[in-house]
């Protein structure tokens, strides 16, 4: 089988966690012109930094394909592995669910009248294509992702380049504050924000399909944070400095700001990259989750065909078809419901991983952790603080909100209380299977 190399990992990494800064351009109406590039530098330090820190750590014990589901399980059992399995596998339909319509949304600037029927067969049609790219292996996957990542990333220089060159305001930096935005608000910008960083530990789940893993995730990991956080910072000072409002950028998107800063050859080249954004982050996403149902077939979990793997490819097809058949249900779903829902179940998920690594650090501290954070357990208890309350207080302002948000919060919940009426629904089916006749 042929292994992908460190520098199409950054490109799978970075399409996983980010694919550019589209999807951020609701944070200006959210959070204000004061509280909005503070957000984005807060949040991914009290969000990402200790999900990346876990999952590094984890990965260097245990780099094996399944990666969470099988930590979480070696920790704490096989109960919260199938919990944290099922969890993950469940928020990553709703996340796949967001990229189709994104990339129909971008689509419509060049075709402003695509009509409901059109819409979902295009939506189709891209779920379907990304299924058989996945199908042909992780190298292709890591291959086109190159491509698309400088399809995304050149017209955001561009743009930043040329908001520089013609801002003859100076280059000043709004004061930070929070002060003014409500809770609602305030859950809503969280919510964005931590969407926009989310799936670190998604990248771990094919580790044996990656060349030297523990340094290539090291390496792919660290790069791609720090042009995820750089890339964002610029294009929302930018959006600043360019006056646009707010509700309009929410509204039309990043390829309206290119259009401010230098006409519409730029918003179709945002535009564009919107598209080839849409395509990496799904096929990114697809190539992690479709591993974790292999790996819980195997441990009889999940149904075996899962497990089946295709005779030339030796890539889990069958879960990859599954995976393809659920999302083409789940696209009809509105953009802030399936964000609040995706954020909401994958933040539960993510509170087990810190759990198996604060017990893995009680019950093998001597294990050999080629990469270690460099805290005792008092200190990473304490560090775990920080991303618990940015959750609770994401999860807060959506209860606070309009009714449609708080019936997409309910429905999050509801999903993640689903693990343990299933997990008793498959030890009746254990106990039935192998009882005497």
């Amino acid at each position: 089988m042929k292994k992908i190399r460190i520098i199409q990992l950054v490109a799978v990494v970075f399409f996983t966690v980010s694919g550019g800064p589209y999807g951020l351009e609701p944070l200006l109406g959210f959070a204000g012109q004061h509280g909005a590039l503070l957000l984005l530098l807060l949040t991914p330090l009290c969000w990402d930094i200790p999900a990346i820190f876990t999952v590094l750590e984890l990965n260097s014990m245990m780099p094996v394909t399944g990666g969470y589901y099988k930590w979480v399980k070696y920790a704490l059992g096989t109960r919260w592995g199938f919990y944290e399995g099922w969890w993950t596998w469940l928020y990553t339909f709703v996340d796949l669910a967001i990229y189709p319509v994104l990339f129909v949304t971008y689509l419509g600037y060049f075709v402003p009248d695509i009509n409901a029927y059109q819409r979902y067969f295009i939506c189709l049609a891209f779920i379907w294509s990304s299924a058989g790219l996945n199908i042909l292996g992780i190298v292709p996957v890591g291959k086109v992702s190159l491509i698309l990542g400088a399809i995304v990333l050149t017209p955001f220089v561009i743009l930043v380049g040329l908001a520089f060159y013609h801002h003859t305001g100076g280059l000043t930096l709004p004061s930070p504050s929070l002060k003014g935005i409500t809770l609602p608000s305030l859950g809503m910008a969280l919510y964005t924000v931590m969407w926009n960083c989310l799936g670190w530990d998604n990248t771990t789940t094919y580790a044996e399909e990656v060349e030297n893993p523990i340094r290539s995730y090291l390496v792919s990991t660290l790069s791609a944070f720090a042009l995820v956080i750089v890339v964002y910072f610029l294009v929302i000072w930018v959006s600043q400095l360019s006056g646009i409002n707010a509700a309009k950028l929410s509204n039309e998107g990043f390829p309206v700001l290119g259009e401010v800063i230098s006409g519409r050859w730029l918003g179709a080249l945002i535009a564009i990259g919107g598209m080839a954004s849409a395509i990496g982050i799904y096929a990114s996403v697809l190539l992690s989750v479709s591993r974790v149902p292999m790996v819980m077939a195997e441990d009889e979990l999940l149904p075996a065909k899962l497990n089946k793997r295709h005779k030339r490819f030796k890539t889990p097809y069958i879960s990859i078809i599954v995976c393809s058949v659920v999302v083409s249900g789940m696209v009809l779903w509105g953009f802030t419901d399936l964000l609040i829902i995706d954020v909401t179940i994958y933040g539960a998920g993510l509170a087990l991983e810190y759990i198996a690594l604060i017990r893995l650090r009680i019950k093998e501290p001597e294990t050999h952790r080629p990469f270690k954070i460099p805290l005792g357990i008092p200190g990473l208890c304490i560090g775990l603080i920080f991303p618990v309350t940015v959750y609770v207080i994401a999860l807060a302002g959506a209860f606070s909100s309009a009714k449609g948000a708080v019936a997409a919060a309910l429905f999050a919940i509801g999903l993640l209380l689903s693990a343990g009426r299933l997990w008793r629904i498959i030890g009746w089916y254990k106990r039935i299977r192998t009882k005497p006749s």
